[in-house]
């Protein structure tokens, strides 16, 4: 098994389902990755095409026993005088990344956009997001990251 990092870049997203009636919303992303999850920061103001540039790190261990490779980004709208709103997820499939990443000691999959999709499964947006996966390996006690044994 194999042990590593993977950094989730939330870059921004375009042309999501509103769902303030006055004023623009306030998104923000919940990132989900087999049992963790990460908030990013809330785009006050920056309503349906939001802007965040944040990176989100994540421990990997390859292969898992759950076997759950995907990366779940879920919208969500603040509100101040009720409960957050849910705009819509995307999801991101890693399996192939981090088998890449465990044999070449590490893999990037540059920004792409995926597709927003509400709970009625209608289209809600696209997001922008990229994501590199790290190898960590032991080296004479010392750990290393992204590097891989010339053995």
């Amino acid at each position: 098994m194999a042990i590593g990092f993977m950094e989730v870049q939330l870059v921004k997203a375009k042309g999501l389902c509103d769902t303030d009636f006055f004023g623009s919303m306030d998104p923000y992303v919940v990132i989900q990755y087999n049992g963790q999850e990460r908030r990013s920061s809330v785009a006050k103001g920056q309503g349906n095409n939001p802007v965040w540039n944040e990176k989100f790190e994540f421990k990997v261990e390859y292969p898992t026993p759950s076997n759950s490779y995907k990366v779940i980004l879920k919208i969500m709208d603040k509100d101040s005088l009720s409960a957050d709103d849910f705009v819509g997820q995307a999801i991101v499939y890693v399996e192939d990344l981090l088998a890449i990443g465990v044999g070449d000691g590490a893999a990037e999959l540059q920004p792409l956009k995926y597709r927003v999709i509400r709970e009625d499964q209608s289209y809600c947006g696209e997001i922008d997001v990229g994501i590199t996966f790290k190898v960590e390996e032991e080296f004479n006690g010392e750990t290393k990251r992204g590097r891989k044994d010339s053995n």
